[in-house]
């Protein structure tokens, strides 16, 4: 049966779907994304950089992407990298390349690339790294440049891939970038400069390589959209990672939520039928930042390790903790979810007990709406609610019926703290091993 095509909603179907995670990321988008790609026409990344990654399984075969989406596996689907995005572009022909070397060629009517993306040059991985190192409080950045180049572009002087195709255009920018850029870092930072030549030379390079995929993302969306086409849009990260509505200052650097889809791909709100959020059924975050459910020690490192909770871009160990519904019922109001997708819930099958978050406690005050200052949110003890574990192997199981009388207790009750219907229950890594109520 198809996942999301036939469903009806006043007579109309749902043709244009948002899936965003709900918490700090890493919530098993990929995944999702895979599934419900195979059943549109068009998948698009509407924000963030290759500081992020989706994961995969097909078969025995594992596929980690970073700026492509996921639905590039599927054949005849076409997949759009919007203008909300930043590109590395030799991350991004490294990805092509990787794909390429397993038997899979993609071609430019398979992919496409906003003209209005905004570049991640070397100055910016560089100037990442330096201003981390310098901080007191760390952030926890990846140090791939997304931030500067993001800086760049809301400070006017940001490089875009149409500038890639214009030697005259892109030698004025990176000329007067350079002249900036170089002052600050051997002023601010005492690092060398960069060389004109070299960058010039190798970005035109990427510019050569990619030009076939560059084009005018938003007319071609809305041309496909009046054409009836279906789309699927995706981001990276998750809801408390977006610059306005994250655990700010340890947020990425572009809006995450449903409301970045239109600024990130030129398609308006009205064109938007359904948004879906990813969660897992207990918590994950990586690097810096507050983060109320964490657990102890020896639970984590259980977690973490029948979860392989590391990060697919850094390989980092993520931080994992009980399922925080304060924080997911504030991401259901942001985004304007309807249905959501719990993954890896048989990563909690051999815990005897297992606890929701339904408050947060400081300082005598009980909070039961997700608190906006940072003293509160760093300082605040969860209050739980303990609910008995199912201990029992749920992977093998593709009903909901199926499911253990515990699993289906904690869906449930879940769905009465969110307030949305939990559609998708994800027991394992691969394709299949998912449940669709």
């Amino acid at each position: 049966m198809p996942f999301c095509k036939g469903a009806w909603k006043n007579g109309t179907v749902f043709m244009n779907i948002v899936v965003v995670g709900a918490q700090w990321g890493d919530e098993g988008k990929g995944k999702l994304i895979d599934i419900l790609s195979k059943d549109v026409d068009v998948t698009v990344r509407y924000q963030g950089g290759n500081n992020a990654g989706h994961t995969v399984v097909v078969g025995e075969e594992e596929y980690i992407f970073h700026l492509i989406p996921s639905a590039i596996l599927h054949k005849d689907k076409v997949c759009v990298i919007g203008n909300g995005a930043v590109i590395d572009p030799k991350a991004l022909l490294q990805e092509i390349d990787g794909l390429l070397k397993r038997k899979i060629r993609i071609t430019s009517h398979q992919l496409k690339l906003s003209a209005c993306a905004h570049v991640v040059m070397p100055y910016h991985r560089i100037l990442d790294g330096l201003r981390e190192s310098k901080r007191k409080n760390k952030i926890g950045t990846t140090g791939r440049g997304i931030g500067p180049c993001y800086a760049d572009k809301v400070s006017r002087c940001g490089i875009r891939m149409v500038d890639l195709l214009n030697p005259r255009v892109f030698k004025a920018k990176l000329e007067d970038n350079l002249t900036e850029k170089n002052e600050i870092f051997t002023k601010a930072f005492r690092y060398k400069n960069f060389p004109f030549k070299e960058i010039y030379e190798e970005y035109l390079g990427y510019g050569r390589r990619m030009k076939k995929y560059i084009c005018d993302t938003a007319l071609y969306l809305n041309s496909a959209i009046d054409d009836k086409k279906s789309i699927l849009f995706e981001g990276a990260q998750g809801t408390f990672l977006d610059i306005d509505f994250g655990t700010y200052p340890f947020v990425t650097s572009s809006n995450t939520i449903v409301g970045g889809v239109c600024t990130g791909s030129g398609v308006a709100p009205t064109k938007i039928d359904k948004a879906i959020a990813a969660v897992k059924a207990y918590t994950t975050r990586v690097g810096e930042g507050p983060f109320p459910t964490e657990f102890s020690s020896g639970l984590k490192e259980e977690i973490r390790n029948k979860g392989k909770e590391f990060g697919a871009t850094t390989g980092r160990p993520r931080r994992c903790g009980w399922f925080d519904s304060v924080l997911v019922r504030y991401s259901i109001i942001l985004n304007g979810i309807s249905e959501l997708a719990i993954m890896k819930l048989d990563v909690l099958d051999d815990l005897p007990k297992i606890k929701i978050c339904t408050a947060y406690k400081y300082r005598g005050k009980i909070y039961k709406d997700f608190p906006l200052d940072f003293e509160v949110l760093s300082n605040a003890k969860p209050v739980y609610e303990d609910l008995d574990g199912w201990q029992t192997l749920t992977r093998g199981v593709r009903s909901y019926a199926q499911l253990p009388l515990n699993a289906r207790r904690y869906i449930e009750r879940l769905e009465q703290l969110l307030k949305v219907h939990i559609k998708y229950i994800s027991i394992g890594s691969k394709r299949d091993e998912i449940i669709v109520r």
